[in-house]
């Protein structure tokens, strides 16, 4: 998903429980189109938590017929994109030559590396209207540790079905990278990373695991209670490493489970573009600006340089 710098004021919660460090209400941002996103990070005070350092709601929307999701080709370097949709459809096509339709539960690990171009669409049969029509998600980045920035681009898929579940008392969980509930994930990473779908039923309680190093818990619907403190999505709840954390669903809640180990130092970001050196962020700049990056094959479409 391509988004622009923006200097606009971020909105917080004063967390009172004393294993958050931070709650974060996430911003509205509008893409164009009429779709909007809500923004969770990159935060004011929170660049990123492990890896992460991107983090979209997308929707809930139901399209119009004759509408859709159109994000031309544009470009990314330093990071990996993860879209996990809890319902609709996108068709995703890069320069490397994957074209795939990212489907509800699905894992889609695009790694940027030295650069890589994609596009992100509605597919034609998802615009008639329809339950098809709809669009509803997640869209993260992962920011690449420096010793792999660099790497070539590639794509990784993982069906739903080929994701580990968990299902107990009430919690049905799947994972989808790293290590949750007992489960790894198949899919490979550079770096120590998780990230979990968690679907609460009301009175229903899950730990997040006190081993991961930064961590954080995304409400994307529901309420839940967190020693004793109620929160209601969207709000991104961020945890000081060590404590014991168990969420409850007060209603039926989903949540998305994730962090990381935290990378060697801090990132610049710009636009669509990562990276530990500042130089390397000027360089994708021209690069993109002057055509020198591979092509998506068949879109003659692009999203200009931001001036």
């Amino acid at each position: 998903m391509s988004w622009m710098p923006s200097s606009d004021p971020i909105a917080g919660d004063a967390p009172s429980c004393d294993a958050l460090d931070l709650v974060i209400v996430p911003r509205v941002r509008d893409l164009g189109d009429g779709f909007s996103v809500r923004r969770a990070l990159p935060h004011g005070k929170r660049q990123m938590v492990g890896p992460f350092i991107f983090f979209d709601q997308m929707g809930p929307v139901q399209f119009m017929a004759g509408q859709g999701l159109d994000v031309r080709p544009h470009p990314h370097i330093g990071l990996a994109t993860v879209t996990y949709l809890f319902d609709g459809a996108v068709m995703h096509r890069d320069s490397e030559g994957n074209a795939l339709e990212i489907t509800p539960g699905a894992m889609n690990l695009m790694t940027a590396g030295r650069g890589i171009a994609h596009s992100e669409r509605s597919p034609l049969d998802a615009r008639n209207g329809d339950a098809k029509g709809r669009m509803y998600g997640i869209q993260s980045w992962i920011a690449l540790p420096a010793a792999h920035e660099e790497v070539d681009p590639s794509f990784q898929h993982f069906a739903a079905a080929d994701l580990p579940m968990v299902e107990d008392r009430g919690i049905k969980a799947r994972i989808i990278a790293g290590s949750a509930f007992g489960v790894k994930a198949p899919v490979g990473m550079l770096s120590d990373w998780l990230y979990a779908e968690v679907m609460l039923e009301e009175g229903a309680a899950a730990p997040l695991d006190a081993d991961t190093e930064e961590r954080a818990i995304y409400v994307v619907e529901g309420e839940v209670e967190i020693a004793g403190d109620l929160f209601e999505g969207p709000r991104l709840l961020i945890f000081r490493p060590g404590d014991r954390i168990t969420v409850k669903a007060r209603r039926p809640s989903r949540l998305m489970f994730l962090g990381g180990s935290a990378l060697e130092g801090p990132r610049y970001i710009w636009w669509n573009f990562v990276s530990s050196r500042k130089e390397r962020i000027e360089e994708a700049k021209e690069a993109w600006k002057a055509g020198r990056f591979p092509q998506v094959p068949g879109e003659h479409e692009f999203i200009p340089l931001p001036e």
